[in-house]
């Protein structure tokens, strides 16, 4: 079943708003990860504003959902959802990436509300976030654990034992997230190391997997929907997504992995984000 009209518009609205957000932040910082930061946006924003079980004001609740950024570099769109759903003031996002502030380049559990687990060094949360699904399990809880991975981190190798070992005991209240945007650091994702087929090879692990556009909000839901459906075994939900979604002269350029906008950029990204062209 599709979202209906008044839920969509709400997302786009908030995830309009997290993209201005992520180009600011890493603007006023000159530095940062805005493209796969932007590529992400429509499901973290799905998550944080539509499905997890999650409360600013009890932000240890025993029983709330939890969501690993794996992909850690791409904390701009972390802290933005955070922000804007209320587990700290909008105006810390100014602090990015300065000194002493609470929002550093890679996100950390122990300085901010919201964040799950501490995260950077890729290939570590899928990891985590099996041990979350774990306890959850054996404490016989019933949130669920999404953990977004990036393509690039795929190449790791750690997140292949987490794969084997989340098929193994059976994992079905985790659901992970690739953010399939093809592009990494160094250059295109299949030309680097080719993770390819990855739904063939989490099938291999004993995973659920669903593959969607990753910027259509109804896609989103009803993998997310189904993966809450699927029992005895994880669900993987390959994205495909445009790295810099939103920002015209950001998508599909490697270049915007780890660059910041100057001045001049961020006024044109900033207009275009206003004129909604990533909703089109």
């Amino acid at each position: 079943m599709a979202l209906d009209e008044q839920t969509l518009a709400s997302l786009k609205k908030t995830a309009n708003t997290i993209r201005q957000e992520i180009v600011k932040m890493v603007a006023e910082a000159s530095s940062g990860h805005p493209g796969g930061s932007l590529s992400a946006t429509d499901i973290v924003t799905y998550l944080y504003f539509h499905e997890m079980n999650i409360d600013p004001k009890n932000p240890k609740d025993p029983d709330r959902d939890r969501f690993v950024l794996s992909k850690g570099h791409a904390s701009p769109v972390l802290y933005a959802a955070l922000a804007e759903k209320g587990f700290f003031p909008k105006d810390e996002l100014k602090t990015f990436r300065k000194i002493n502030s609470r929002l550093q380049g890679h996100p950390s559990r122990k300085s901010l509300p919201g964040v799950e687990q501490s995260t950077g060094s890729l290939g570590q949360g899928l990891s985590s976030a099996n041990g979350m699904a774990l306890a959850g399990k054996l404490d016989q809880k019933d949130y669920r654990v999404y953990a977004m991975l990036g393509d690039g981190e795929l190449q790791e190798g750690m997140i292949w034992e987490a794969a084997m070992a989340a098929g193994h005991y059976k994992l079905d209240n985790l659901t992970a997230i690739v953010d399939y945007n093809h592009l990494q650091i160094d250059g295109k994702v299949d030309e680097i190391i080719n993770p390819a087929p990855i739904d063939e090879k989490f099938r291999a692990f004993g995973w659920h997997v669903i593959v969607i556009d990753g910027h259509d909000l109804n896609q989103i839901d009803s993998a997310v929907q189904e993966a809450k459906q699927t029992k005895g075994k994880p669900t993987m939900i390959i994205a495909n997504t445009v790295k810099g979604k939103g920002v015209s002269f950001m998508e599909n350029q490697v270049g915007w992995h780890g660059t910041a906008p100057n001045a001049e950029q961020l006024e044109q990204a900033l207009a275009e984000l206003n004129g909604g062209k990533q909703n089109d």
